[in-house]
């Protein structure tokens, strides 16, 4: 075990309800990790090999990166931020999140699980752009990164507040005594928390495992309220961006976590125990996975944007400059798209892109969502499926094979 467990005494507090049976005093060991900056663990001998294909998989996804393919990369960001809303048991059809998101970029409202992983989109973006543009993570950048997660949340009360009261896993809901596992008390947490952005500061162990460490030392601080999970799985690439190794695409290792939640959480288990090389292991073949996963969606959406492109050249061939060539672009990041998104991504009149719709409507590139005349909504042929392929886990099929 790297740390220490504290006997403490749960005191019954008669402010609160409790069934009788829980509201007598009861004792319970708060665990306290040891700080990630002294750290000086051994790893095992094959933990080398699994942590080189990691990054191996990892700079071929970016080998590729090009500003015309920068959609893509919000296409996996946003595949990434739903397949962590998805471990907590938060599920979106992607069809279903697509239209909330186009309804959110209309003025229009999304429902409340649909608003809950939109946020956390927004959240993985804020903790990318910071790690690409700031020299140092702090704590006020962690809190910043938790309350864009639960700004639409039901415990939005809690959004970007560390915890000033003990919280556990398992167990009841009236004290921790019984409990599976029992954090560090409120008092040692901004401690800890200064010592994680420290270790996220520091460049001395390969990314891909600095990266596993911060995320599970961050879940065992486990320094909020709620929404713990999903902000430690944005550090994840706070670290693997600050580092270099994603400088265009991020891996969705949500993915692969959320296909085998059961081996992530014993993982993550075997961090707080102590097995910080099975942790590890775990951590960089789902690394590896969700690497090879998005390189291979990437060719499929790209193939998928060339046979948009011969559609269009079929249908009307229109001029090399005209719009509908550079939405075709730009579509891989809005699956659904709207006619002010449009315009803003491209930079032209609402008149130009008008008709520049009209144009892939008619080849079949897009079809309409919506009927009404106001607040319309175009849908990508195809994408969508590929999507729901992608953030299912499955692995991508070569064109000819049903793809």
């Amino acid at each position: 075990m790297r740390g220490s467990l504290v006997r403490r005494t749960w005191e019954y507090d008669p402010s609160r309800y409790a069934p009788p049976r829980f509201r007598r005093a009861c004792h319970y060991e708060s665990f306290i990790p040891a700080g990630l900056t002294s750290f000086d663990e051994a790893f095992p001998a094959d933990l080398t090999g699994v942590v080189s294909d990691a990054e191996s998989a990892v700079h071929e996804l970016n080998s590729h990166a090009r500003p015309t393919l920068a959609p893509l990369a919000r296409l996996l960001l946003r595949t990434e931020s739903i397949a962590s809303s998805k471990v907590e048991g938060m599920q979106v059809d992607a069809r279903d999140l697509a239209r909330a998101e186009a309804r959110l970029e209309n003025g229009g409202k999304a429902g409340s699980t649909a608003g809950e992983v939109l946020a956390n989109i927004d959240a993985m973006e804020l903790a990318i752009d910071h790690a690409s543009g700031s020299r140092t993570v702090t704590l006020d950048d962690l809190v910043s990164i938790h309350r864009a997660l639960m700004a639409t949340g039901p415990n939005r009360h809690v959004a970007g507040v560390v915890r000033t009261e003990q919280n556990w896993i398992g167990g009841n809901n009236y004290n921790p005594c019984g409990a599976s596992f029992v954090g560090p008390p409120p008092e040692e947490v901004p401690r800890l928390l200064e010592d994680l952005c420290a270790a996220i500061n520091d460049d001395i162990l390969p990314p891909v495992i600095q990266a596993g460490l911060v995320h599970a030392q961050f879940e065992v601080i486990h320094p909020f309220l709620d929404g713990n999970g999903r902000t430690g799985r944005a550090l994840i690439h706070v670290v693997l961006r600050r580092r270099g190794l994603t400088p265009m695409y991020v891996p969705p290792i949500s993915v692969v976590l959320a296909g085998d939640k059961g081996t992530y959480i014993a993982g993550l288990d075997a961090y707080a125990r102590g097995d910080i090389g099975g942790w590890l292991t775990t951590f960089a073949a789902a690394t590896a996975q969700s690497a090879e996963l998005a390189t291979a969606y990437l060719g499929r959406v790209e193939g998928l944007q060339d046979r948009w492109r011969t559609t269009l050249r079929e249908s009307s061939n229109p001029r090399a400059d005209s719009v509908a060539w550079t939405l075709i672009g730009v579509l891989p990041a809005h699956p659904m798209i709207s006619v002010p998104v449009a315009v803003a991504a491209t930079g032209r009149t609402k008149a130009v892109v008008n008709e520049a719709l009209r144009k892939l409507e008619t080849a079949g590139v897009v079809s309409r969502a919506s009927r009404g005349q106001r607040n319309r909504t175009w849908e990508a042929a195809g994408l969508l499926d590929l999507l729901a392929d992608l953030e299912a886990g499955v692995t991508a099929r070569a064109p000819g094979n049903g793809s």
